[in-house]
């Protein structure tokens, strides 16, 4: 049996911290939390000397394994690579359990092509079934809803899938201005001129065309969510809605058997994702910016309203940790309820009710965070996996600490 032990942590739990905690890990799991109390403590315990102990960070919706791939528009690395390359940053950051998206469409301004991201998730399944992995691998599936060859192409990924074990994320999209998260023509003009190098008319021009091919696919996003639908009532699949806007859309999703709300862009459509039971998830990026990029609503305010479920790094893992705790710091949420934004309650989004909480029996999944001259620093991650293991910890705790100091 393998076993660790952890002592004077500020340990996060659900409902409040425990300022001296003592933490025992067991063959993987979580079997001890509780008080640090003197003379009880074992000999082999590593002292964390005040720093935050909590749970691993799971990440709901992350597009930055493309980017790790191809950081520039004429620089590909092999996707094998960039998973690797990957793994380490984001491990770095704190996240454990990361969902990357796989992107069912083919978009130049984004640089995404549908090979490409199938062979990215080939890379992610490898990976992760090798067990050499940092991270806990999964997937997203994210489904451009106007386009019949990518659900053709998503039809044959998901009927290859294992049919036991937790179902698949899948996201139904339509980025297309003029609604969802692209809404705000005036804030998507912007955008389109500053990313196209173009003027105003050109621009308009485009998103005139654009507006129009939606139109066009609208019939095609119809069959598209018949399907979906009919995967999400059979089990199949966990599907989320992306960018909903309005009561009235939320409640066409709902029927269709959607159970997440993806970054909705208005607090009404929030609200109405969350008395329908869904739940909500939005943009840590859009925390820490202060604001959306697209010109929607603030996900500040909607934490703030008790409208999210958890935050997901969309296309920055780092901003996960960062907009947890500034958003405790600032006093919007307790830090308790701050850190289950990116632990318990995207586990719960993502359907794992084995992580996201220092309880025992939950999975081992646990980070050591220090806070260094105004920014956190995760000093240690540790896997489940890792902590059966019966040699020593993989990164030893006492020596990184010892270089930080200070509480956390």
């Amino acid at each position: 049996m393998s076993r660790y032990v952890f002592v004077h942590a500020r340990a996060v739990l659900p409902d409040r911290v425990l300022d001296d905690a003592l933490v025992t890990v067991e063959d993987g799991l979580i079997t001890e939390v509780g008080d640090a109390t003197a003379g009880a403590v074992p000999a082999e315990a590593a002292d964390l000397r005040g720093a935050l102990l909590m749970p691993g960070i799971v990440d709901t919706h992350s597009d930055a394994l493309e980017r790790e791939q191809r950081p520039r528009p004429t620089v590909e690395f092999p996707p094998e690579f960039a998973v690797v390359s990957f793994e380490g940053r984001v491990r770095a950051a704190g996240v454990t359990t990361m969902h990357h998206a796989v992107s069912y469409q083919t978009h130049a301004r984004k640089d995404r092509t549908i090979e490409r991201s199938l062979a990215l998730a080939t890379a992610v399944r490898e990976r992760a079934a090798a067990g050499l992995s940092l991270i806990d691998h999964r997937l997203l599936h994210r489904l451009d809803a106007r386009d019949a060859d990518a659900l053709s192409v998503l039809r044959t990924a998901l009927a290859d899938l294992p049919v036991a074990g937790v179902p698949p994320l899948v996201s139904y999209e339509d980025h297309t201005p003029g609604q969802g998260q692209y809404r705000d023509l005036h804030s998507y003009l912007r955008m389109i001129q500053d990313q196209e190098k173009i003027g105003a008319v050109e621009a308009e021009a485009l998103v005139t065309r654009q507006i129009s091919a939606r139109a066009q696919g609208v019939p095609q996003r119809a069959v598209a969510l018949a399907y979906l639908s009919e995967q999400a009532r059979a089990g199949r699949i966990r599907l989320l809605a992306h960018d909903v806007e309005s009561p009235d859309e939320v409640a066409g999703v709902r029927e269709a058997g959607a159970a997440v709300a993806e970054f909705p862009t208005t607090i009404a459509a929030a609200r109405a994702a969350m008395a329908a039971g869904m739940s909500v998830v939005a943009g840590a990026p859009n925390v820490l910016r202060g604001s959306s990029h697209s010109g929607n609503v603030s996900a500040t305010e909607l934490v703030a309203a008790g409208l999210v479920d958890n935050l997901s790094s969309d296309y920055m893992p780092t901003t996960l940790l960062a907009a947890a705790l500034w958003l405790a710091r600032e006093g919007v949420v307790p830090l308790p309820r701050a850190v289950a934004l990116i632990t318990s309650g995207a586990a719960s989004t993502a359907g794992l009710a084995d992580r996201g909480a220092l309880l025992p029996g939950l999975r081992a999944d646990l980070i050591v965070v220090t806070a260094d001259s105004g920014q956190h620093t995760v000093r240690m991650s540790l896997l489940a996996e890792e902590s059966r293991q019966t040699t020593d910890a993989p990164v030893s705790v006492a020596r990184l600490l010892a270089a930080a100091g200070g509480r956390a």
